[in-house]
């Protein structure tokens, strides 16, 4: 798969005359050189149904009289550049005026993504009717007739949906509408039938041909969708939603699966389908080096005129940032990821709770993230498939519950010397469990129901005994140690927190103290919230031999908050855990770390990035200014000698000194990413 890609969007209304009508071989040659481009992902059916090209399946658009997709191709090859094809699969505007009937509806039969007259939207189709025997016959079309280097197949997954047709299904299968587990399972099959159907339809004509079904996010967890995919493709444009932490996220759970895989961000100022929005060549720098430092290739996203001409702009700032990949790539192909750390991902252990799913920026899994990148921590993201051997401390943030499979797999990672790092209700067993509340006049004003509880006691030894959960929101945290240099406080945990005891042989490690009570319309103190009582109400973070246990969701907490006491809590118990971590800096909060194993070529390459987003307009996620920085010292823990220390692509040598396995050197300055090799 090839490091410097372009997805070339054009979804074109037939209300738009003369399409493609100045397209250039040379201008479209042109652009791809301006912009270091070494594959581009043309077009065969946009979200509005047409074909660009003359079709049997399908249908050319209206205003298009020559073959627009044979052209394209015919010119990046020409010059070396690969051309994968894509095809809206789960849009098609034109069949859907034309066959209501088979669109996706909800429970009360309303259609998806169509708004009002004056802000219309597109409308989905369901899989599990015949417009999937028009959508396999397409592909084959084009797998045929062109030489296509890639099929790409857009807006598909598992999704609900109750046309009538699903509703058929469901009941001539003996089955009930109204049973949500039942119509799960049917959209679970609808799924894996077209992707069996239309995996089939590219490869009995062209065997081993790359396909991807886009869904817009790589649900963790889900290996069973993610393995339909011969790559995956991660759509992740900070700008258009996701931010900038959603790729670091899914790139650090994609490594593990062993595919390949590339980041896709956009040129776009917002995201996709913008004419003449363009954000900063310094994010395009950063968001393509974030890419490499996490493993994968890079592509940019962008849209082509009706007219068929290649934006100058676009292809200038393409440049900016490729240009520079395309000097890197040696030292980014073939990598493994050096992680101390397996973040056990929430949304692979729910996958039933839907907003968990996407973006979920407000997730224990987001805050999780976050933590560890500003702590500068190695770490993947893994799901309850993943071997856990290699890793020395396991995450477990806020809702991890434990069933007796999950229990086992983590009792052996622990008797192999592994540690534990939980925070609310994660290491407990499930099933029926203590009281809920501490009982009394006090958890009676807090509002505690009484009601049985449905979690159990811990499954390991994390130095806590559980009771409950709290009755009181807000509740504190004072720690037993220092936090960033400000004096010692008890610190507001705005989360849901549980109340525990000390076990027998736990170490507390910070107090918790209650509110006066929960704020309600009775009983309220001031614009927020209560304040604590001052009075110690049992511990917070507590540590026994198999780890260490945080009383309240302090990584969805921070997720929202993003408390600087949340933060300095979690990397207190990190580094408690971790004495020997593989790799230590001086780099800022905002800087990124990773380090890829290059075995192939006996060597690690250290990256460190750093660029600070701001938010502009409505929840915009901007980079603009790249500052140097000086001096930034690293640490690394290395498994044999070093011969020579150097920055990539440049050969500069660096000055090192290795002793007691650690290998230290300081980059004297960098901008926006620096690569440092270790040569063994």
């Amino acid at each position: 798969m090839r490091f410097r890609q372009v997805h070339l969007d054009f979804h074109t209304s037939e209300a738009i005359g003369q399409i493609g009508s100045r397209f250039s071989k040379e201008q479209f040659q042109s652009m791809l050189r301006k912009g270091h481009v070494d594959s581009i992902t043309v077009f065969s059916k946009c979200h509005h149904g047409w074909a660009y090209h003359p079709s049997e399946a399908n249908e050319i658009h209206p205003e298009l009289k020559f073959d627009l997709l044979a052209a394209m191709i015919n010119a990046a090859h020409e010059i070396g550049v690969n051309t994968p094809v894509y095809i809206s699969a789960g849009l098609d505007e034109k069949i859907t005026r034309r066959h209501p009937e088979w669109l996706i509806r909800g429970k009360n039969e309303s259609t998806t993504w169509a708004g009002d007259f004056m802000s219309p939207g597109y409308h989905r189709l369901c899989m599990n009717t015949p417009y999937l025997d028009i959508l396999v016959a397409q592909i084959e079309e084009v797998v045929q007739n062109y030489d296509t280097n890639g099929i790409f197949l857009d807006i598909v997954g598992v999704v609900p949906c109750y046309c009538q047709a699903c509703v058929a299904s469901i009941r001539a299968e003996g089955g009930d509408p109204r049973d949500d587990d039942a119509m799960l399972a049917l959209w679970e099959r609808t799924y894996a039938n077209y992707a069996a159907r239309t995996n089939e339809a590219v490869h009995k004509h062209n065997p081993g041909l790359p396909v991807f079904h886009n869904g817009g996010h790589i649900r963790r967890g889900r290996r069973d969708l993610a393995h339909f995919n011969t790559h995956l493709e991660l759509e992740s444009l900070p700008t258009g939603g996701w931010g900038y932490d959603h790729f670091p996220m899914s790139a650090r759970y994609v490594q593990t699966l062993g595919m390949d895989y590339l980041g896709m961000t956009g040129k776009f100022h917002t995201t996709w389908g913008e004419f003449g929005g363009y954000k900063h060549p310094n994010a395009l720098r950063y968001e393509t080096a974030l890419s490499l430092a996490n493993g994968a290739r890079c592509s940019i996203g962008d849209q082509l005129h009706p007219a068929g001409v290649m934006d100058e702009a676009t292809y200038a700032l393409i440049g900016a940032a490729y240009s520079e990949v395309e000097a890197k790539e040696a030292w980014c192909s073939d990598v493994e990821a050096a992680a101390d750390i397996a973040l056990l991902t929430i949304e692979a252990l729910h996958p039933e709770k839907e907003e968990l799913h996407g973006l979920a920026k407000g997730s224990s899994d987001a805050g999780a993230v976050r933590m560890l990148l500003e702590g500068k921590f190695l770490f993947d993201v893994v799901d309850r498939e993943a071997d856990f051997a290699s890793y020395k401390v396991l995450l477990l943030p806020d809702r991890a519950i434990v069933d007796d499979r999950l229990q086992a797999k983590i009792d052996s990672f622990l008797a192999s010397g592994g540690k534990l790092l939980a925070s609310g209700e994660s290491g407990l067993k499930a099933g029926s469990g203590a009281q809920g509340g501490s009982g009394g006049s006090a958890a009676s004003s807090a509002g505690a129901s009484g009601e049985s509880d449905p979690l159990g006691g811990f499954a390991w030894d994390l130095g806590a005994a559980y009771l409950g959960r709290s009755a009181y929101k807000p509740s504190y945290f004072r720690p037993d140690f220092s936090v960033a240099g400000l004096p010692p406080a008890s610190f507001i945990m705005y989360a849901d927190g549980q109340e525990v005891e000390l076990s027998d042989g736990g170490q507390p490690l910070g107090t918790r103290e209650n509110s006066y009570f929960n704020r309600d319309i009775f009983t309220f103190c001031s614009h927020q919230h209560t304040p604590n009582t001052g009075q110690p109400a049992g511990p917070g973070m507590t540590e026994g031999k198999d780890g260490i246990y945080i009383a309240w969701n302090v990584f969805e907490d921070y997720a929202s908050k993003g408390s600087l006491a949340l933060k300095e809590t979690v990397l207190y118990a990190l580094n408690r855990l971790l004495p020997e971590k593989t790799l230590a800096t001086s780099l800022p909060a905002q800087g990124i770390v990773t380090l890829q194993k290059q075995e192939s070529h006996n060597r690690w390459v250290q990256h460190l990035l750093y660029a600070a987003p701001v938010t502009r307009g409505e929840n915009i996620q901007i980079i603009e200014d790249l500052t140097p920085l000086y001096n930034t010292a690293v640490t690394v823990r290395a498994d044999r000698p070093v011969k020579a220390v150097y920055l990539a692509p440049s050969g500069e040598a660096l000055p090192f000194e290795q002793s007691g396995g650690a290998v230290s050197y300081a980059v004297p300055e960098f901008t926006c990413h620096a690569m440092v090799v270790l040569q063994f």
